[in-house]
């Protein structure tokens, strides 16, 4: 997993390169805007301006203020990061948690990467580590509330799954970093350690996330809209064990693919949210792991 910074440091041991700091407020990263912008120029002269606004820093974790196609205005706002970045430690596998109480606050980046307030949940509405690694929670809030305060939108998840080829956008809330690649195509079930997900994304190599980008989003060039969450990566080669997940084929054939980084798909999710965004996962079309 591109580890909680945390977690990382107790391990020395951080996704893509090396230990990373301690303190997320001094990284030694500049030019945020500039990165988004460059970001947009290389996927080519039809992709939109991917910024930093509407995505949040958690305190070991990125993540973003989501809607999903259907979400109107006055409905409770929503972030996303990663199950893994709970701040209840990792999900179990098979775990599947829903509607429990939280208080964790987030902060609210504008386009160019300033903090410009801080959001609470009031509960986490979902999280596992089953078959995908996604938290979602609920913030106190609207999302109109949220826009009258700090002038910015949420961003929209895509309910249709992404092509191979993508021009794609990973935007670090935490690091106030970018990193923009292509979709290199899709691993039928990623094994990390004790958890298996399935259909994930795998990026093309430029996308070199590192601790403290979990849970960031993972933004279509093209259309402007979150198409996954990002949350793991092969660190040394190692096979299936913990920061350093395996490809398995629908036949059980296993392939490590050291240095590469990778995504879980967000386009289900839409489906298992109801009015006033509220979780349903009865619902037709729904398949996310239940409890």
């Amino acid at each position: 997993m591109n580890k909680p910074l945390l977690a990382a440091l107790a391990t020395l041991v951080i996704t893509g390169a090396g230990v990373a700091p301690a303190v997320a407020a001094t990284p030694a990263l500049s030019g945020a805007a500039r990165d988004a912008a460059v970001s947009a120029r290389d996927a080519g002269p039809a992709a939109r301006a991917v910024t930093f606004a509407g995505t949040v820093a958690l305190s070991n974790c990125s993540g973003s203020v989501i809607r999903f196609p259907g979400s109107e205005d006055n409905d409770p706002a929503l972030v996303m990061s990663n199950g893994h970045c709970l701040e209840t430690g990792f999900p179990a596998p098979g775990e599947v948690v829903v509607d429990r109480a939280s208080s964790r606050t987030f902060g609210l980046l504008n386009a160019s990467g300033t903090r410009v307030g801080t959001l609470r949940a009031n509960k986490i509405a979902y999280a596992t580590m089953t078959d995908t690694d996604v938290a979602l929670y609920q913030l106190a809030t609207t999302y109109a509330q949220i826009r009258s305060a700090y002038g910015i939108s949420p961003l929209t998840l895509n309910d249709t799954r992404p092509a191979a080829g993508s021009a794609i956008t990973v935007v670090s809330g935490y690091w106030k970093r970018t990193y923009a690649c292509n979709i290199d195509g899709f691993a039928y079930r990623l094994k990390e350690g004790d958890w298996t997900w399935k259909d994930s994304i795998r990026y093309t190599a430029a996308c070199d996330t590192i601790g403290g980008t979990s849970g960031s989003p993972v933004v279509d060039n093209a259309t402007g809209r979150v198409v996954a969450v990002n949350n793991t990566g092969n660190e040394d080669g190692q096979r299936c064990t913990v920061n350093n997940p395996c490809e398995v084929d629908a036949s059980g054939n296993v392939t490590v693919r050291p240095g590469i980084n990778y995504a879980q798909q967000t386009y289900q999710i839409p489906a298992c949210f109801g009015l006033d965004n509220k979780l349903d996962l009865s619902r037709a079309g729904c398949v996310l792991p239940k409890p």
